[in-house]
């Protein structure tokens, strides 16, 4: 019996001991939380739920790929007519079409008497350019040439008054450019029973040697022609004077050098404007005869 207490008494610290040991030294022992199972099987598939709420719409997607043309659609309706282009270039000159039929005779024409009106219209044309060209020459005393009209004014003046006055009438100074229109101003003043006149040429300044340029009534330069006498031109070169830069014209057709303050007749010259049916008319009203 004592011995049965003491065995007790030694095996029971013994297992306390060894109960303790295992306690301290597992860690699943005095834990609070609950372990997880091991898994289950796979459940049955549930029910199908009810469609949830419409989400935002998301950020537009990548361009596809474009598609295949589609089959050409109807006809649709005619449009309103488009402005008109502009003119294109002349075609080529077409084949020569068939000739025509043949045209019904025509009616005999009695032209006789258009002939004579004709004729009478010739005869009154010619009378009427004979008094024109009498008015001219005679009574106004013009000369022409295809160009120009040239008055003879008996007014004695001086240059400068005698080229307003030429202004005045719608014309400028006489100005012989070329040696027919020099012989014909020339020939005018002969026959009007004088020695000189006026012309529109006139000395423009003179250099260090005496030599003087000189211009036209128009401001155009002194080009191509003069009638200078060898006299003439030599002795103004030699004494040349200062107020005698006018130019005259004599019955002989040469030019001679004038003072401009000299009192004498001039002549005048007039355009002509040619119509466009040929026929020659005055640009501004006739020169006033003198």
């Amino acid at each position: 019996m004592m011995a049965r207490r003491w065995t007790t008494r030694i095996l029971v610290p013994c297992v306390l001991a060894a109960v303790l040991s295992y306690v301290s030294a597992s860690p699943e022992v005095c834990t609070n939380s609950l372990l997880p199972g091991p898994k289950g099987d796979q459940g049955e598939v549930g029910e199908e739920g009810d469609q949830g709420k419409l989400g935002k719409s998301g950020p537009p997607g990548l361009p596809g790929e474009p598609g295949k043309i589609g089959l050409p659609g109807e006809i649709g309706q005619t449009g309103k007519m488009g402005p008109i282009g502009d003119k294109g270039d002349k075609g080529d000159t077409g084949l020569d079409g068939p000739s025509g039929l043949k045209g019904k005779p025509g009616s005999t024409c009695d032209c006789g008497r258009y002939r004579k009106v004709v004729g009478q219209l010739d005869v009154n044309t010619v009378k009427l350019r004979n008094a024109v060209k009498f008015v001219k020459n005679v009574i106004l005393g013009l000369k022409e040439t295809e160009e120009r009209y040239y008055l003879l004014v008996k007014e004695p003046k001086k240059f400068r008054e005698a080229s307003v006055n030429c202004k005045l009438r719608g014309g400028t100074l006489a100005m012989p450019k070329t040696s027919n229109t020099n012989q014909l101003m020339a020939d005018y003043v002969s026959q009007a029973g004088l020695t000189r006149v006026y012309i529109g040429v006139q000395a423009q300044n003179t250099d260090k040697d005496g030599a003087s340029s000189y211009v036209y009534a128009d401001s155009s330069p002194l080009q191509g022609f003069a009638a200078w006498s060898q006299v003439e031109e030599l002795h103004f070169r030699l004494s040349p004077t200062t107020n005698s830069s006018c130019v005259e014209l004599l019955s002989t057709g040469t030019w001679a050098h004038v003072e401009c303050d000299a009192t004498m007749f001039f002549i005048c010259e007039f355009p002509k404007i040619k119509r466009r049916g040929g026929a020659e008319r005055q640009g501004r009203s006739e020169p006033a005869s003198s």
